[in-house]
């Protein structure tokens, strides 16, 4: 492990305030002279709400890239897929970046950097690896650090101004997260890992874990100060427990995996609790070896901070079989509702449903039923009979799968369209995975394994209660299939207990997005069917209507969709297909992985593909709406996507947009600004 430190470098340049005790900063009011991003999702409301307008409607397309740090700097093995997004504190941008997952500090004006940490892992890994989503901060008014999970699941305390490891925490700044974790793993297999950032609220550390099937993935809390232990929550419960018995077969619970809390968190500080989203347990599709509801799989969990007790949980799915964990943070909101000012949580979710609940008991602002869902085909399974399904607000995106959604652009796309279909079970949204055969090669679900809303999560802007999300509208292909007498997921790791039929490591979603660090086995030979998995297509061009991509606007004091965008252009390899010669496109918008970022106007975010402009120049965008009509308002040309989410603050009274792009020519972290003629022009006469 090593730092290098540039301070000496920066002698004259002068220091903001200090955060209180807590870390945390009420946000300014307006274009602040400096402002903070203390958090992933800028605070522990996971928001990503900045009431800075210095960038607003009459002037985005003003902006300019003004520094960029390119992580190519960092190793030979490039990062086309850079998730990370940055923290600014005093000045600094932190984050993390390259496929070793550095520290780096950079001036938050220039680019420049003053220091970076790397840890050597030596032969060890873990199930997430590359750049991670970024890093955390926490400060007592004296001391600062800066906190992170390396790729091998360690967990580093830094210091903020040098990037030396803290010799107080742990063992020489460090703590091993796979010890003292109440079970015994491996020290140096991947069989365990975390790619989001840990959260410090008062005093306490928050970590999850991205396990693998044969790895439970506890939650624990750490003290920030020594690294020591200070609770750890069983996201599987163990006998005598609450939430063991709805592992309905004994040795079931002792025997799954996964059910680990991998993406990022967010907390109430007054109310004591940190809000954990759970994803599902082993394996993705297939449940035949966990009968039962199997809490606290699929959940959203609030625990106290102090001791990790759980306060309540909602279990969003029962028996998940879809691979639609709660994958990103809850937002913390004040909604008016009945009369009154209800504290809530607004859980955004792969499945398309943005689950409002109640923070202080976990209870629904608005009714949610359990509604009747189909019964699957394959044996040994069991099925719930049920599915909680909010309607208010509606859902964000397309769920189900019928001929209605193929795609019918000519009559030979829709023909060739509903053959395709026919080879697979198609239904609403919790149509089960099918039992693969000749005939039928599994079912089509949708949205897909990766959203609806991914990682990123949404935005929230308080003085609208307004929820902002982009989703992705593509289906996935589920399915069951059978070997000697055991069942594995199509396409995916086999179930518990039996062996694993190529040898492959276990882990996300790599065999349909080709990211570096995931790698999943194929299905025992002869059974995989000819389309390849994810988005089936003809000749490319996507089986289902577009759009792809959508940004949603929900009004969280009515609970009703206030507008809905198509975001992203058509891709060049649709709109020059030789099947849709001649045929008059709708824009399509694009599938991805992204954030929003809300400011007093606006809603931002990058396009997630390229492509070909007016002017024959391809590459693509980072856009900006009015956030009270969806309407686009500029755009501002990038060479690579968006492959993080978006954050902005202000220094020396410029205000900054900083986001990580990527391609195959490496990533990038890139801050925009307006020019100082663009400023002065906008700015308040008195200001002048």
């Amino acid at each position: 492990m090593f730092s290098i430190d540039r301070r000496a470098m920066m002698a004259g340049t002068s220091a903001l305030a200090l955060l209180g005790p807590q870390g945390a900063m009420a946000q300014p009011q307006g274009n602040a002279q400096n402002s903070q991003w203390l958090h992933y999702a800028n605070d522990l409301s996971s928001a990503r709400y900045a009431p800075f307008d210095q960038i607003n409607a009459s002037n985005f397309d003003k902006l300019e890239m003004v520094w960029r740090f390119s992580t190519n700097a960092l190793g030979p093995n490039l990062d086309a897929d850079y998730q990370s997004t940055p923290l600014f504190v005093n000045g600094k941008v932190y984050t993390t970046a390259g496929h070793r997952r550095d520290v780096v500090c950079l001036d938050g004006a220039t680019g420049e950097l003053l220091w970076m940490h790397r840890h050597d892992e030596g032969q060890r890994y873990g199930s997430r690896q590359g750049p991670g989503l970024g890093c955390a901060y926490w400060t007592d008014g004296t001391n600062e650090r800066i906190l992170y999970v390396t790729i091998g699941y360690s967990m580093f305390s830094l210091d903020a101004k040098t990037g030396l490891p803290d010799p107080a925490f742990g063992e020489n700044g460090m703590v091993d997260l796979r010890k003292n974790d109440d079970q015994e793993m491996d020290p140096n297999r991947g069989i365990i890992g975390l790619h989001a950032p840990p959260l410090v609220v008062k005093n306490t550390i928050v970590v999850g874990a991205a396990p693998t099937p044969a790895t439970k993935g506890y939650i624990r809390g750490f003290d920030v100060k020594t690294g020591q232990r200070k609770w750890i929550f069983h996201t599987i419960p163990r006998k005598g427990e609450f939430g063991y018995d709805t592992w309905l077969i004994p040795g079931q619970a002792e025997a799954a995996g996964n059910t680990g809390c991998w993406a990022p968190m967010s907390a109430d500080e007054e109310l004591g609790l940190v809000y954990c989203g759970v994803e599902l347990p082993n394996t993705d599709m297939v449940g035949v070896y966990r009968h039962g509801n199997n809490l606290f799989s699929d959940s959203l969990v609030a625990l106290d901070i102090e001791t990790g007790v759980r306060k309540w949980h909602y279990q969003m799915i029962h028996h998940g079989m879809w691979d639609r964990d709660v994958s990103a943070a809850g937002i913390i909101c004040d909604i008016p509702h009945n009369g009154k000012i209800v504290k809530a949580i607004a859980q955004p979710t792969k499945q398309g449903f943005l689950y409002v609940l109640d923070r202080t008991n976990g209870k629904p602002v608005w009714p949610i039923p359990e509604v009747k869902v189909p019964k699957g085909d394959v044996p040994g399974e069991w099925y719930s009979p049920t599915q909680p399904m909010p309607t208010t607000p509606p859902a964000y995106c397309r769920q189900g799968v019928s001929e209605d959604v193929l795609i019918d652009w000519t009559p030979e796309i829709k023909a060739r369209a509903r053959e395709i279909a026919s080879h697979y079970k198609m239904g609403p949204l919790y149509e089960p995975p099918a039992f693969v055969n000749d005939k039928i090669f599994g079912t089509l679900n949708l949205p897909g394994l990766q959203g609806g809303v991914n990682w990123p999560g949404g935005s929230y802007d308080p003085e609208t209660h307004t929820v902002y999300v982009y989703a992705k509208n593509v289906f996935e292909i589920t399915g069951a299939v059978e070997r000697d007498g055991k069942i594995f997921p199509r396409g995916g790791q086999p179930a518990p207990g039996s062996a694993d039929p190529e040898g492959g490591a276990f882990g996300g979603f790599a065999s349909l997005t080709g990211k570096s660090g995931f790698s999943r086995p194929r299905a025992p030979d002869g059974l995989n069917d000819p389309i390849v998995p994810g988005m089936i297509s003809i000749e490319g061009i996507p089986l289902m209507k577009p759009p792809y991509g959508t940004v949603t606007a929900i009004d969280l004091s009515k609970g009703t969709i206030a507008w809905q965008v198509v975001h992203g252009e058509t891709p060049d390899a649709i709109k020059n297909h030789r099947l849709l010669k001649g045929v008059n496109l709708p824009r399509t918008g694009q599938s991805g992985i992204l954030g929003t970022l809300t400011t007093k106007s606006l809603i931002i975010l990058g396009d997630c593909g390229l492509f070909t402009d007016e002017k024959g120049v391809k590459g693509c965008r980072l856009r900006a709406y009015d956030k009270a009509t969806g309407e686009e308002k500029g755009a501002v040309f990038m060479d690579k996507v968006q492959t993080g989410a978006a954050m902005t603050y202000m220094l020396n009274g410029k205000q900054y947009i900083v986001t990580a792009v990527g391609s195959s020519r490496g990533a990038d972290l890139v801050a925009f600004a307006l020019p100082d003629a663009a400023i002065k022009a906008s700015a308040p006469v008195q200001d002048r």
